[in-house]
């Protein structure tokens, strides 16, 4: 099925001013009606969590909604349907969007993808021996920039059977298992992205099922160092980072947010095809990341040294 990733993301909140001002500090673009999106299309809504056109929350009390996947056309919603319709209840939306629930109690919702090509350059670097570099008078840093992201990256689960879930995104939606962490979870993909993951999964015990994180892509690890240090000077708690996965390559930053979960930045993730064989490590600090920076103040040269 070509299902491409992840569209939408809908929370309901218990706080809506302060979940929309923390999706504008971070860099999304308000469009009305609680969205924000990335400058592929890409986006999150949110609404209070009492709001009656949201989805039933799990009973866990995430604030996650709802997870809107993006397909490449007509004929790959219709096969979703029919697939999906043999075991279990699948609504036809005004708006032609489907939703159902996966083997979780997840909300899933299909449509034709929102997302927009995108025609940017992408960070770049000057290296000796290089034959694509930066090239003449072109900087490659901006003091005051103020970095946007690209495009809805992906979404890590909580769940209580990560074997069940697996089996359902694959065997049902043709999602492919790219790497895992033993006893944790699968990382996984679409047939419609080369992206190594836009999905993760981690067990836990069934009252935190939920949202772990998600994140956005952004044009390189420039723009996740920067666009991180607007949100700490902002005032937002980082939670790990900046530093660089193993599973994935991508370079990462989380933080701390008002949706209940962790939110990121992350850029440069690997992409596979179907000539790549998944690897398996085990979960702990030497196998997430080749190395993790530490975030301090500005400093100078001369200046009081830092303790």
């Amino acid at each position: 099925m070509n299902i491409i990733g992840p569209d939408t993301l809908v929370f309901g909140v218990d706080d809506v001013d302060a979940c929309e001002e923390y999706l504008k500090d971070y860099g999304l673009e308000s469009v009305g009606d609680g969205q924000f999106i990335a400058l592929d299309g890409t986006s999150v809504i949110v609404a209070h969590k009492d709001d009656p056109s949201l989805p039933e929350p799990l009973a866990s009390g995430s604030m996650l909604r709802k997870t809107i996947y993006g397909v490449a056309d007509q004929a790959t919603l219709d096969a979703i349907a029919a697939e999906l319709d043999k075991d279990r209840t699948v609504k036809v939306l005004d708006n032609g969007s489907l939703e159902a629930q996966d083997d979780a109690g997840f909300v899933l919702g299909f449509q034709v993808t929102i997302r927009k090509p995108l025609s940017m350059p992408a960070e770049q670097i000057n290296a000796p021996g290089a034959s694509s570099m930066r090239g003449f008078n072109s900087l490659g840093v901006e003091k005051l920039a103020t970095p946007k992201p690209r495009s809805l990256s992906h979404v890590v689960y909580f769940v209580p059977d990560f074997a069940k879930l697996e089996a359902f995104y694959s065997q049902r939606l043709g999602f492919v298992t790219t790497d895992r962490f033993s006893h944790v979870g699968p990382f996984m993909r679409p047939a419609g992205t080369h992206d190594h993951h836009t999905l993760f999964f981690i067990e836990t015990p069934p009252h935190m099922q939920g949202c772990e994180h998600f994140t956005f892509h952004m044009a390189g690890p420039t723009e996740v160092v920067q666009a991180g240090t607007n949100m700490v000077n902002k005032g937002y708690q980082s939670f790990w980072g900046p530093g660089r996965h193993i599973m994935g390559s991508n370079w990462f930053w989380y933080f701390k947010s008002p949706f209940g979960c962790h939110i990121e930045y992350d850029a440069d993730m690997d992409l596979h095809d179907e000539h790549w064989t998944a690897r398996e490590m085990l979960p702990g600090a030497d196998n997430s990341q080749t190395f993790l920076l530490e975030f301090r103040e500005k400093w100078a040269p001369g200046g009081p040294p830092q303790q």
